[in-house]
């Protein structure tokens, strides 16, 4: 690749260029990771144990919104791509090097931190939590798993020859099982079409617990991994440890959808992406099930 050459003329407009003149954003990233986590203490040992979606949330040292929950992130370095500033924070935060990472969203409303005009890339994160020890960063005091649990009710829905708008609450419920941290949020998302075209905004109306705009981030987060789901299932094999059986796959599948999976047509799903192996689950009151891992000729492409 030729590298650009600037002409004379561009090198003295650029000399006399002024770039405070307008100003500028502080450039932050937001991590939502995502893992599938058992429950702390089974309640039939004979059973499969019940797992839940979670997300991980930091409770904050200092001012802004001290003493609340937030998403990991942090400020990007003057060196930094913004993957790049994602990558450190999970791997400060976690531990994790390696992991699903996908960009999902900007967020730069001018009011949504105290501090001034910080706008923040958002990115997902899918990782197995039980091979990680969790950091609490360096404005934060702890870190922590949150179940998160989302629903939905349609408050209004109008619809003209050129025109429709829909109005969607979310219910956002996060408890940390350990301490029995409750955090709740309601955020209404707004869907208008207009000429078929289609603009979505969002707007907190709750906020009980959670810093900033956050709310906003984990729904938006929450969205977009049930989206990816639909289009490609090898997202959820990022939530599973090297070895995992079937049942562990779809209930992770189940957990992200919020639908129960058939699963004969789960089996049938996921079938090319999976190899078994001659290993079993040991040492657990339940029946032993065969173990399975990443077919990689179908993630490898």
């Amino acid at each position: 690749m030729n590298k650009y050459r600037m002409s004379e003329e561009e090198k003295k407009y650029l000399e006399q260029y002024d770039i405070s003149r307008y100003k500028r954003p502080s450039l932050a990233t937001d991590m939502a990771i995502f893992s599938v986590m058992e429950a702390a203490e089974a309640e039939n040992f004979r059973k499969l144990p019940k797992k839940s979606l979670r997300i991980l949330l930091v409770c904050r040292g200092t001012y802004p919104y001290k003493g609340s929950w937030a998403l990991p992130g942090g400020f990007c370095r003057p060196e930094e791509d913004v993957s790049e500033t994602a990558r450190r924070e999970l791997l400060e935060e976690t531990g994790v090097q390696n992991a699903y990472l996908s960009l999902f969203g900007s967020f730069g409303e001018a009011d949504r931190d105290p501090r001034g005009w910080v706008i923040s890339n958002a990115f997902l994160a899918l990782i197995d939590a039980g091979k990680y020890k969790l950091n609490a960063g360096t404005d934060a005091k702890e870190a922590a798993w949150f179940t998160v649990e989302v629903s939905s009710a349609e408050v209004k829905k109008e619809v003209k020859e050129n025109y429709a708008g829909i109005e969607t609450e979310y219910s956002l419920n996060f408890r940390q099982e350990e301490t029995g941290v409750v955090l709740t949020a309601k955020v209404t998302e707004c869907k208008t079409f207009c000429d078929y075209h289609e603009r979505v905004s969002y707007s907190i109306t709750e906020s009980n617990g959670l810093a900033f705009d956050h709310a906003k981030v984990v729904l938006r987060a929450w969205q977009y991994l049930r989206e990816t789901l639909e289009k490609d299932p090898r997202i959820a094999f990022d939530l599973m440890p090297e070895m995992f059986t079937l049942n562990q796959l779809q209930n992770a599948m189940e957990l992200i959808s919020g639908q129960e999976l058939l699963t004969a047509n789960f089996r049938r799903k996921i079938a090319d992406y999976v190899i078994e192996t001659e290993k079993m689950t040991e040492g657990k009151g339940h029946r032993p099930a065969k173990l399975f891992v990443r077919n990689l000729k179908q993630f490898y492409k």
